[in-house]
């Protein structure tokens, strides 16, 4: 990852833990070791779904990682919160140009609707 995503996935992966104080308790440092590797590959996916201007390759990616996290008592609101945070840190970010910022907040908006879809199912949150 480059200099400025490098901080912007240390700068997200801090505010989680900040926000959360209960996934440093319940996970340890181990945890947020994987919550930082996390946070690379939604950059990763991010980049690759912009690149290919194909929304579906972070949708799909965000409910298939949101079915791992679940096995690891995980809610869809915890991959909510994080990609707010990226949201976030990205409109802070004024050194990466406005269509990423855009094109990338895009791509969380969608996958952040998709999720909260999948909260409202039965059994979606769990």
């Amino acid at each position: 990852m480059n200099g400025v995503i490098g901080r912007l996935i240390d700068e997200v992966t801090s505010a989680v833990y900040e926000n959360d104080p209960q996934l440093l308790e319940r996970y340890g440092e181990r945890g947020r070791v994987k919550c930082r590797e996390d946070n690379e590959h939604h950059f990763r996916h991010l980049e690759t779904a912009c690149l290919m201007k194909e929304k579906a390759i972070f949708t799909d990616y965000a409910l298939w990682l949101s079915g791992i996290l679940s096995r690891h008592g995980m809610e869809p609101g915890h991959l909510i919160d994080n990609f707010r945070e990226i949201d976030a840190a990205l409109q802070r970010t004024p050194e990466l140009s406005v269509e990423l910022r855009e094109g990338y907040g895009l791509l969380l908006d969608a996958a952040v609707h998709r999720l909260r879809q999948l909260e409202r199912q039965p059994g979606g949150g769990s």
